[in-house]
């Protein structure tokens, strides 16, 4: 007979408590009666932090964490998270990584030894140089644990779930691409069906907040880049971010010396873009991973309007898997534009999966 324990305690520790830090936590503590009922999962956040301060509380955070966390926040270090998980005898420790940091990702290692599941919507450790990113997945397997980082990508939607199930059934990915960007969505089906300046574009996506935080990184085609590397990799293909061919679409021809945008250089630029392109075509900015080339690129290009890419609208984000089974018509995912909330379900899907692994080794045989 197989007993499954009633109840599963999950002790998620958070880092970032920004927009999509606090609706994690926000949604979590909301729900934790339909958690129970429907999952039989009791979750629990017993440390919270941003960059700089931690706040401990044994027994979780509830409604009044953020006033707790401005009064009794502390300093910290991830080796004193460690040992505050390990005094208390913490079981079931998930690692919530909801920072874009580069110093967080460097002590991931340190967190699956002590017995640390991670969730991340950080691209940073799934785009490190191929050895680390081995040694990543080694200290995984040696730990047993879990790293899962759909968002990371996409909202929640899950695409990389999508590729790892055709990867692992034997089928034969011959193409990845797609609009991995939704800020840069925005501005190229904006000026595609709309009379207006490429630079107005820009100021407006700008006064929307939509390039607020990677501004740099849209526009210089990074952001792209950096998912269509997981994406490469998530197939099992050894690229490094360098073998990327990036083509920006704002180059030093748009720039003043002192490298603030030429309005007219730029308004220019695309106007003619625009106007020589084919018929019934639209301009779209687009990572392509050709598998049977070995080639990865992020560049823009003419898409004809009726296409599943030309008919983006919004600032909608879509990805197009060709396979050798379905030939020339690609697995479509497209997704609407991302928010917090959105975002945080997309990291509550990854932690309810772990939580369901982490139930199923602890059944017993009687």
């Amino acid at each position: 007979m197989l007993e499954i324990m009633s109840k599963l305690k999950i002790n998620i520790i958070l880092f970032g408590i920004g927009n999509i830090g606090s609706t994690l936590i926000n949604q979590i503590v909301e729900s934790q009666e339909f958690f129970l009922e429907s999952k039989n999962v009791d979750f629990h956040f017993p440390i919270i932090t941003n960059s700089t301060v931690a706040f401990f509380e044994k027994e979780g955070v509830g409604y009044a964490w953020e006033t707790n966390f401005r009064q009794l926040a502390v300093p910290f270090k991830v080796e004193d998270i460690v040992e505050f998980a390990q005094e208390n005898e913490f079981e079931n420790l998930i690692a919530v990584d909801a920072t874009a940091s580069d110093e967080l990702v460097k002590h991931y290692n340190t967190l699956i030894k002590n017995g640390f599941h991670i969730v991340a919507v950080n691209k940073k450790a799934n785009t490190l140089p191929i050895d680390l990113y081995k040694e990543l997945r080694a200290d995984l397997k040696k730990y047993d644990k879990e790293f899962l980082y759909e968002t990371s990508v996409e909202t929640g939607i899950p695409v990389l779930q999508t590729l790892r199930d055709l990867y692992y059934s034997g089928e034969k990915i011959t193409k990845i691409r797609g609009v991995l960007s939704d800020n840069l969505s925005y501005v190229f089906n904006r000026f595609s069906s709309e009379d207006v300046s490429f630079s107005s574009v820009l100021k407006d996506a700008s006064l929307l907040g939509l390039m607020k935080s990677n501004f740099k990184e849209d526009l210089s085609g990074n952001d792209s880049a950096r998912k269509l590397l997981i994406l490469a990799r998530e197939i099992g293909k050894d690229f490094e971010f360098s073998d990327i061919t990036i083509k920006p679409f704002i180059t030093e021809e748009h720039l003043e010396k002192n490298g603030v945008l030429n309005k007219d250089a730029v308004d220019k630029s695309f106007k003619i873009a625009k106007i020589t392109q084919a018929e019934n075509h639209v301009l779209r900015y687009v990572g392509e991973f050709d598998v049977e080339k070995g080639t990865l690129e992020v560049k823009l290009i003419s898409e004809p309007i009726n296409s599943p890419i030309g008919q983006l609208k919004g600032s909608d984000t879509i990805f197009e898997i060709f396979t050798k089974s379905y030939a020339d018509i690609p697995i479509v995912i497209q997704s609407a534009p991302p928010c917090k909330q959105a975002i945080s379900r997309g990291i509550i899907t990854d932690i309810l999966k772990i939580a369901e692994r982490i139930r199923s080794k602890e059944a017993v045989w009687l």
